[in-house]
């Protein structure tokens, strides 16, 4: 008996150990994580709140911290040996491959990851896995974004001009046939709308430089609605596949700047676009204390609001007789802003799940637009809609959310600034329709307020993209091109030249006469080539060569 009972109670000592273990990992299981995103993307740090917070709490336990891109970040997190848990990075060039280079990323392939918790990922994107491993020196350490299942489209134009409708109609549709027409428009719209909602001055543009990378943005991106795309310090004619100096004598990035100095001379220009961030353009254009601008996102979605359509008032896109506008084709090899893990996180299985649930149509979906069920849906057909939520979270981003989720919908979106599949990408859960609600059948049979109905009936279009796609324009290819890593005196010199050309740049734009204008353009010119302009110049001749041949086996030529 005694041996019996010294027997049970070693068993129940066991028992009550194993039980302990099991407990253990269980509460370890539910635990909540805090992730860190670094983002190069993003426009914001801090804890993602809102809707997608709860997204993420709710499917995978986890809390994410976001980390923007401010300047010197990169370099501090490199020399902490710790780039983030989930890693994402603007460009596949220069960090993203010093990153590689140093073991700071995690390799995907690395105890089955790919295959064990990025199922999705590696059954449906295996060309932009590829190209991830031709530039990584043939390990997978991530993927691109915006990839397609097919390259056969392109996607919906980035690229177009939007403009006070309201303004415009009161003027009697006066034409605009090149760029620098928009100058007089906007100063007469000016004229009859002097202040803003909340009574501030108005003017034709409102910018901000928190975006300019190796030009100042705004007046490098006006060059896509002649056919130009950045590259380098120039710009890159699709059409017939040149680069073109952002230097040269009436080139395109020079004929912008003089635009935009036009616009300040005429107090049609901000003046507040040099100090002021994303977030303070942004306001201007919700404010309605600018009236035109050359992004999608930036100007009709901020000012098209319930209360300002009801007021018959909008922005909607009018093209220039001159323009043919850039998009680009869809890619099955993915963009240059790369999805990746970082070495040392403590949890690669749960960012990878994550990934792979953002690549999955739901993730991307929610992504996208909030909550399934409560911002949209699919109809019994497989059409995609928004529910009466939804489409005022489209009119008005500032809309509070309801049901279990808090804040606004703007306060909620995805912080990480990142996109898996392309928006105009085909969705394969729905009935044949593409993740772009503009696309949507739900959508465009909507009943058209006064103002957007006037604008249909003068362009003859229904959407922006039709009436855009029935214009000149010209598609930028998909390939597996990916600009070449500078050596290391060449990036020295590099940054000393790009700094010199937004400098100058944005003392040109602010410049009060044309004889001032022209000092400081010659002068930028000057102080560019002593910094080495011309090495950086060459690079780039070389570089357009490269992406010719990649444009061109694409295209069969």
């Amino acid at each position: 008996m005694r041996k019996k009972s010294k027997f049970l109670a070693l068993l129940l000592i066991v028992v009550m150990a194993a039980s302990s273990v099991l407990a253990g990992c269980k509460n370890k299981k539910e635990e909540t994580i805090t992730l860190t995103v670094y983002s190069q993307l993003a426009n914001y740090s801090g804890e993602q709140i809102g809707w997608f917070a709860k997204e993420l709490l709710d499917r995978f336990n986890v809390k994410v911290n976001i980390v923007k891109d401010d300047e010197g970040v990169f370099v501090t997190r490199m020399e902490s040996g710790n780039l983030g848990d989930i890693v994402i990075f603007g460009a596949d060039t220069d960090d993203y491959i010093e990153a590689v280079e140093k073991g700071m990323l995690l390799d995907w392939n690395q105890d089955n990851l790919l295959e064990e918790f990025g199922p999705y990922i590696k059954e449906n994107m295996q060309k932009a896995l590829e190209k991830n491993a031709q530039i990584s020196g043939g390990k997978v350490y991530g993927f691109g974004h915006a990839v397609a299942p097919s390259a056969e489209d392109h996607q919906a134009f980035f690229y177009h001009p939007d403009v006070r409708w309201d303004l415009y109609k009161q003027l009697g549709y006066p034409k605009v046939e090149t760029l620098e027409d928009w100058i007089d428009v906007l100063a007469e719209m000016k004229k009859i709308c002097p202040t803003s909602d909340t009574g501030k001055e108005t003017y034709g543009v409102s910018l901000f430089n928190d975006w300019d990378g190796d030009m100042v943005m705004f007046v490098k991106a006006t060059g896509a609605l002649y056919g130009y795309d950045e590259f380098g310090v120039g710009l890159y004619n699709v059409e017939n596949q040149t680069w073109e100096s952002c230097l040269e004598e009436g080139g395109m990035y020079l004929r912008s700047l003089k635009f935009h100095n036009q616009l300040y001379q005429r107090d049609l220009l901000d003046p507040d676009s040099l100090t002021q961030k994303f977030d303070g353009s942004a306001e201007d254009y919700q404010d309605g204390a600018a009236f035109f601008n050359i992004f999608d996102y930036m100007a009709s979605i901020n000012y098209n609001t319930p209360e300002h359509i009801a007021e018959g008032k909008a922005m909607y896109t009018l093209a220039m007789e001159d323009q043919k506008t850039l998009t680009y084709g869809l890619n099955v090899y993915g963009g240059n802003r790369v999805w990746t893990i970082g070495s040392k996180t403590q949890y690669p299985e749960k960012c990878m799940e994550i990934i792979n649930w953002l690549c999955t149509p739901e993730g991307r979906m929610v992504s996208e637009y909030g909550p399934k069920g409560l911002t949209w849906d699919y109809d019994e057909d497989g059409n995609t809609y928004f529910t009466d939520l939804g489409l005022k979270c489209r009119e008005d981003k500032n809309t509070e959310m309801t049901g279990d989720y808090s804040g606004t919908y703007s306060d909620g979106s995805n912080q990480m600034n990142n996109v898996t599949w392309a928006l105009d990408s085909y969705n394969p859960d729905s009935n044949g329709e593409k993740y772009n609600y503009e696309y949507w059948r739900s959508y465009n049979a909507l009943e058209a307020s006064d103002i957007l109905q006037d604008w249909r009936d003068y362009v003859g279009y229904t959407t922006a993209d039709e009436y855009l796609q029935n214009r000149p324009y010209v598609v930028v290819p998909g390939t597996t091109y990916t600009m070449a890593t500078r050596s290391a005196e060449l990036k020295l010199i590099w940054e000393q030249v790009i700094t010199c050309i937004k400098d100058y740049s944005w003392r040109a734009i602010y410049a009060e006469t044309d004889e001032e204008y022209e000092e400081i353009v010659k002068e930028m010119r000057e102080k560019a080539y002593e910094y080495g302009f011309e090495e950086c110049a060459q690079f780039c001749i070389e570089e357009a060569a490269k992406r010719k041949a990649a444009e061109d086996e694409v295209l069969g030529k």
